[in-house]
């Protein structure tokens, strides 16, 4: 059996404040060959990406406790000089096309591993 090798050019940054669902969703990442970050918050998550230059995917929920929501988050990150993906989840919020950033995708909670985990390999490609 060989063994899952991770998509090499793909970090993915996972923004949950939620600690079980933060790993669940660590876990999800990983179990699909991606390197994980983890982050608590959009504070946090933002000082990361700063830090960081191999973060391909922003994973976060809208949600969130601090100075910004995931979709404000989601919009700063895409101002920096790489390119990023992104999904936004949310148990409360619906959120058209229109409304996200380019290159993101939506998945209302709960959502589904399996079409996350396409997603995330289509990123990868």
């Amino acid at each position: 059996m060989g063994q899952k090798q991770p998509f090499a050019k793909h970090v993915v940054l996972v923004v949950e404040d939620d600690p079980l669902l933060r790993m669940m969703a660590v876990d999800m990442v990983e179990d699909a060959g991606f390197s994980a970050i983890e982050a608590g918050g959009a504070d946090e998550a933002l000082e990361i990406l700063q830090a960081r230059t191999d973060v391909g995917v922003l994973f976060t929920d809208i949600d969130m406790p601090g100075s910004m929501d995931g979709v404000q988050l989601a919009h700063l990150a895409c101002q920096t000089d790489r390119p990023i993906s992104i999904l936004l989840t949310s148990g409360h919020h619906r959120l058209d096309q229109e409304t996200l950033p380019p290159r993101s995708v939506f998945f209302p909670k709960p959502y589904d591993l399996n079409v996350v985990t396409e997603v995330l390999r289509k990123f990868a490609a």
